[in-house]
């Protein structure tokens, strides 16, 4: 699997922890943050990894901010982008499960590394379930589309 990873300044050193894990795994990293300085703000990185997950140049992103939430709200500003936070096992299993969650976002502040691996490993490894939430998946999908955002 591609997954583009990015922060800011407050989750550069759990992304740099996570970027680890996940080679690890055998996944393909891509650092988003990368050539990013201590000046650029967490809506600049959300955006990156969200528009590579958008264009599927990667196939998830995951980002990292002091709580997760304020990359949430900017990466669920691009269309096809379903970012949502995590902070525990059954939160990463449902959001794959329910809501094919393609963006995971995680706190820097408030999740130690190893909870940020368990999560990140549910979250690789919970398969979408299909059936009613596929349904559910397609309506905000026409949300985006009805309202002028469609996918570039």
């Amino acid at each position: 699997m591609r997954i583009a990873v990015g922060s800011d300044h407050r989750g550069a050193e759990l992304r740099s922890k996570l970027i680890d894990f996940l080679r690890q795994l055998d996944q393909v990293v891509i650092d988003a943050t990368e050539n990013a300085s201590e000046t650029d703000d967490y809506p600049d990185i959300a955006e990156a990894v969200a528009r590579k997950v958008s264009s599927q140049e990667v196939d998830r992103g995951i980002l990292i901010c002091g709580t997760g939430l304020g990359m949430c709200i900017v990466a669920n500003k691009i269309p096809g982008v379903r970012a949502a936070p995590c902070f525990d096992d059954l939160s990463a299993e449902m959001s794959r499960r329910h809501n094919d969650l393609n963006v995971l976002c995680l706190s820097g502040d408030m999740v130690a590394e190893k909870l940020a691996d368990r999560i990140v490993e549910i979250w690789l490894k919970t398969p979408f379930e299909g059936g009613r939430h596929a349904r559910r998946i397609q309506k905000i999908a026409s949300l985006e589309n009805r309202d002028g955002n469609a996918k570039e």
